[in-house]
């Protein structure tokens, strides 16, 4: 590829990545061209659909994400690795709105959300094994958690990052077993 070719595709994927952090995957293409002063038809040659743009520009963050699951499941502390994990992609959240929301909703990604479900369900056994969390609580529950924390990110502006947190630990006390031993109702996902 041309050094001016790649240029343009740094600049398209830098603006893509910004705007739909801010705005989602649904941000106008035209808007992404504007913001990384190419044209539309430059940017359609590089990416042809929304989806194609959207993959690229989060091809690190799903290797990130992967990165993270792997390193959670050698952890050799099962609760803290389920703890440190879901606190991690809360605080993800804050910073990049746009990736979140578009593997909950499967837009533009070619990432199959089965392999988030099987690396969830993952780190959920192995804190159930070890105890760390009460019967019934399942990777529903995990997406469950994210999509609420997107909306308390979504209404709590510049404290965003503190309501977040503490949105994520009320979520993790309730997933904790019950410290009496009394049965709390399993989840219904």
């Amino acid at each position: 590829m041309r050094i001016d070719a790649e240029e343009n595709r740094a600049r398209i994927i830098a603006a893509a990545r910004d705007l739909i952090a801010e705005a989602g995957p649904d941000v106008p293409m035209a808007r992404v061209a504007r913001r990384a002063g190419v044209g539309k038809a430059t940017l359609y040659r590089r990416f042809p659909t929304r989806k194609d743009l959207v993959a690229q520009t989060y091809a690190d963050r799903h290797a990130q994400c992967s990165a993270s699951w792997h390193e959670a499941a050698r952890d050799p502390d099962p609760a803290r690795a389920f703890r440190e994990t879901i606190l991690r992609l809360c605080a993800a959240q804050v910073v990049d709105r746009g990736y979140t929301t578009a593997v909950l909703s499967g837009q533009g990604l070619d990432i199959d959300r089965a392999d988030y479900d099987r690396a969830l369900s993952l780190l959920l056994d192995r804190a159930r094994a070890a105890g760390a969390l009460r019967p019934g609580i399942g990777a529903a529950d995990l997406w469950l958690l994210l999509a609420g924390n997107a909306g308390v990110i979504a209404v709590a502006g510049p404290g965003a990052p503190a309501a977040s947190r503490r949105f994520a630990e009320h979520m993790l006390r309730s997933f904790a077993p019950d410290p009496a031993g009394h049965p709390r109702p399993a989840s219904s996902g």
